[in-house]
């Protein structure tokens, strides 16, 4: 009984309505039919019984169930339906109490209940549309700003001059107490980060946009956790990483993204030292369009090169960043694009000859680490034997500053990948002491958003549907954005004097799982609801934790904070041609496993994680002859 009180308590006006409509419907369909003598033929009772019949067939029916303003044809079949029941039970009721009653009228009737009752609902409808149209022309979404430093101040002018966004600056955000209640373009600083939820409430806001180009990593997944309230959009303004020239604009603002939760403290350039190598100079970046190599090609162009060539063997990608970058710095730098591979000789010794690069930057690698695992010889002509390439070539030419870009899986390698690129380093160490040419090497952990990294495949498998594949729980890697590892190569070209292995600070290692668990919270889903995260287990030459620095290799400090020398044993050129000479012939007549046990020969760290290494012994004497002889010892 409870129930039904407060069933009819919640929906009286909207009853005392249709009752209204019911009465004043019964009343026309008389003056309809009869027209002025209509009240000769009507009796006042039939008002009360068409009310009580009313009352009790709307009041169970499920007309109220429903929203108004949403009205559609189910509502309309559903209003059919209760008026032809009212109708039906007028029609019992006249029966049995014997009123002379013109059928005409139960017809006219029922159809103008519908005409009624019905057209309520639907102008209902189209009030709400057209009041929607008009919001949507003049309403504004209300933002709170976070950070009242000068990005802050930037978005609240930027703003205020283009009204067509429809945003308003509700207010600001800042942990500084003294500006707390203070006033920038009039809009006030509303409290400190504690004070996010209580403002996002209480001033109604629909937008939050961090504006701390500086904030780290763990200040913005803060930020953002204050701020990310249901149906409340948050928004970031880049890190100093992107905004190359410290300028802020309305089109940097974006959401947020997990390369923001893994910002770090922003890199002071010794800018000076890298003008002095590369303005106005011819600077070549060998796999130019790759991930690495086209922010490369960015930021070296900020320093003002003469001619700026990508050498690359992929040309779509080649074709965009050429138009990208001849948009940004039109008649200031001459692009050249160059389609070609590092394994033709020919093409490389004829981009020298016309070009005479002053600089490389050697990025052009292949980085997979199951597909060269399964793909050792192309390891191996890619990595080595193209890497030769580019260093001869170089030398030939009297490149002043050769960069080669390594990776931390070249120490103590599990993997072809990092072995491969192990040997590349020896390379370069090995013409320290040959070549006028400063060649040099840079190692660096895992970039964020490069081409065939962890972040682009979980977030296909998000837009999939999920799960997110992990291969371990505890596996863990170094990461850095791209610009901040970049910036650091270029850094590091200006401080090497021939023959040094750099590696990068890369901060603290970070669990893969929780990569994943920011990127499906960043994404709108929540773990175990809508996704699942899945262990999949270690790939092919995978380790569960990856190296910068190897117990025996130590390191050395450099100018930079950041940079570091590794101290490493320099291969002769002796061995290095005997190993170049030795790969040459496995792969002509070699398999997959007698180049993965040579790589093993050749480089002391390195072990494969394969079971069937040993198979390939006997066909290899003459390299464990060769160490042995290096060694002082006979066989």
């Amino acid at each position: 009984m409870f129930n039904l009180l407060l069933k009819l308590y919640r929906k009286p006006r909207l009853i005392i309505v249709d009752i209204v409509l019911l009465n004043l419907v019964l009343m026309f369909s008389f003056i309809l039919r009869f027209d002025v003598n209509w009240l000769k033929y009507f009796d006042p009772l039939y008002l009360v019984v068409i009310s009580v019949l009313g009352l009790i067939t709307l009041f169970f029916s499920n007309l109220y169930n429903r929203m108004w303003r949403y009205a559609s044809i189910e509502e309309l079949s559903s209003i059919i339906k209760t008026t032809f029941i009212i109708n039906l039970l007028f029609i019992i009721f006249i029966f049995f109490v014997q009123f002379s009653f013109s059928r005409s009228i139960i017809i006219i009737n029922w159809i103008l209940d519908i005409f009624f009752l019905g057209g309520l609902r639907f102008y209902l409808r189209f009030v709400k549309t057209y009041l929607n149209q008009n919001q949507k022309i003049h309403a504004k979404k209300r933002v709170l700003i976070i950070g009242a430093g000068d990005a802050g101040e930037m978005i609240i002018r930027e703003m205020r001059k283009h009204p067509e966004l429809k945003k308003e600056v509700v207010g600001l955000i800042d942990d500084d107490p003294h500006k707390i209640n203070l006033k920038i373009h009039g809009k006030k600083v509303l409290g400190n980060r504690n004070d996010i939820p209580r403002v996002i409430e209480n001033h109604a806001i629909d937008e939050v946009i961090i504006a701390i180009p500086s904030a780290s990593g763990k200040e913005v997944k803060q930020l953002y956790e204050l701020s990310k309230i249901e149906d409340v959009k948050v928004n970031i303004v880049p890190g100093m990483y992107e905004i190359l020239n410290g300028n802020v604009n309305l089109n940097q603002i974006r959401e947020v993204k997990v390369e923001d939760l893994l910002r770090r403290d922003q890199v002071d350039l010794i800018t000076d030292e890298i003008s002095a190598y590369i303005e106005g100079k011819t600077v070549l970046v060998t796999g130019g369009a790759g991930s690495i190599g086209s922010e490369l090609c960015r930021q070296v162009a900020r320093f003002n090169p003469e001619n700026l060539i990508i050498f690359d063997l992929n040309e779509n990608n080649t074709y965009f960043l050429e138009l990208e970058l001849k948009k940004q710095y039109k008649d200031q730098i001459n692009i050249i694009t160059v389609i070609g591979s590092i394994r033709d000789m020919d093409k490389l010794r004829q981009t020298f000859s016309r070009y005479q690069p002053d600089v490389v930057f050697h990025a052009a690698a292949h980085k997979h680490v199951p597909l060269m695992e399964n793909n050792p010889e192309e390891a191996v002509k890619n990595n080595i034997f193209g890497t030769k390439n580019v260093v001869d070539i170089a030398d030939e030419y009297m490149v002043e500053r050769f960069v080669l870009i390594s990776t931390d899986k070249a120490v103590n390698p599990t993997n072809v990948m990092g072995a491969t690129k192990r040997v590349a380093e020896m390379i370069i160490q090995m013409m320290k002491d040959k070549s006028e040419t400063k060649y040099m090497a840079v190692r660096f952990g895992n970039v964020l958003g490069s081409q065939g990294s962890v972040i682009p495949l979980f977030k296909r498998q998000i837009t999939d549907g999920g799960p997110v594949t992990v291969t371990h729980p505890e596996v863990t890697r170094y990461f850095m954005t791209i610009p901040e590892a970049v910036q650091l190569v270029i850094q590091t070209g200006s401080l090497g004097q021939g023959g040094e292995v750099f590696v990068l600070d890369m901060g603290e290692p970070v669990k893969i799982v929780d990569l994943a668990r920011d990127l499906i919270n960043l994404s709108g889903l929540k773990l175990g609801e809508d996704i699942d995260i899945k262990f999949i287990g270690l790939r092919p030459g995978e380790k569960l934790y990856e190296e910068i620095l190897s117990e025996s290799e130590g390191n050395i400090e450099t100018e930079h904070e950041r940079i570091f020398i590794n101290n490493l044993e320099v291969i002769g050129e002796e061995k290095m041609n005997f190993v170049l000479e030795e790969l040459g012939k496995l792969l002509i007549n070699g398999n997959e496993n007698d180049i993965i046990y040579a790589l093993k020969e050749f480089i002391d760290t390195y072990q494969p994680r394969r079971d069937n290494i040993a198979t390939a012994e006997e066909p290899l004497k003459e390299v464990g002859k060769y160490r042995a002889e290096v060694a002082g010892t006979t066989e």
